[in-house]
Parts: structure tokens; sequence; C-alpha cells
């Protein structure tokens, strides 16, 4: 197991900034108000079995290149979905150059590649970008429709 680390996420209710697990149980709640966070984090080669495999939450994995325009504009959409979904999702980033094993595992062949992982097994997957309203209409069908049942 790697050692814990943590990113900050900012609470989109009361705006407290508050430290969050890239890896935990459940999902993360505000300190200060207690609602779902977004929990949105960058996974690795090394940490992507304990970061998204492992996730007791649906996981949408965004498999993404520095270099890549369509994915700078996709990565502001995936974060609001992540926002409005907070505590029924986690957004992991993948940079796939920095990251050869994701990116031959899953055969990427053009970025960005998305995933929605659920229990560690794919159940949704589309390449290329596309609007907010569309990406949280495929992640929440992905989640509802195919995901098991989130045990509370």
């Amino acid at each position: 197991m790697s050692t814990m680390q943590a990113t900050t996420a900012r609470c989109p209710h009361c705006g407290r900034a508050n430290r969050v697990p890239v890896a935990a149980e459940g999902s993360p709640r505000c300190g200060n108000c207690k609602k779902p966070l977004p929990w949105m984090v960058d996974a690795s080669d090394d940490d992507f079995s304990e970061v998204v495999e492992q996730s007791s939450v649906p996981v949408v994995v965004d498999l993404w290149a520095t270099w890549c325009g369509p994915c700078r504009m996709v990565s502001p959409a995936l974060e609001k979905v992540a926002t409005d979904l907070a505590g029924r999702i986690k957004l992991a980033k993948v940079d796939v150059d920095g990251n050869p094993r994701l990116a031959r595992r899953f055969e990427v062949q053009a970025v960005p590649t998305l995933l929605v992982l659920a229990h560690g097994r794919t159940v949704a997957r589309q390449a290329g970008a596309a609007p907010a309203p569309a990406l949280r209409q495929w992640v929440e069908q992905s989640i509802t429709g195919r995901a098991p049942a989130q045990e509370g």
C-alpha cells in the first residue's frame, strides 16, 4: 500500500477547504457542513488499484494527455459532473503519457477516453469530449443502469 495521499476539495455548499484522501471507504463529506464533497484525484500506474479499483463508489476515469486540446475542454465538464454528483462518484484523472501501463491495459487509441468503473469493473466507456450535461447523463445512466446497487 502506498502512503496515504490527500488532495484538497472546496465544499460547493459552504466554501470550506477540506483535505480528502485519494483512497478511502465511502465518500468524503465536508468537515464543516457535512454535505458530500466532490472527489477528484489523480491516479497512476502505481496506485490505480488502490485509488480506483478498490473504491466503494463508482469511479469516472479520465484517460487524458497534456498535449490534447479536447482533453483540456472536457476536464472542466468532468469536474462539474463530479461536483454535481458529489457523494455518488469519484473522478480519477490518468495522464496516459506518464502511465503507459494503464494506457495499454485500457487499449487507449484516442484521448480523452472516459471509463466508468464500478467495483473495479468497466461498466461504460466512451472516447472524445462532450459537454457537461451529456457527460452527466452518460455517467448517471452508467452508475444506475448497470452498476450494482450501492451499499449504504
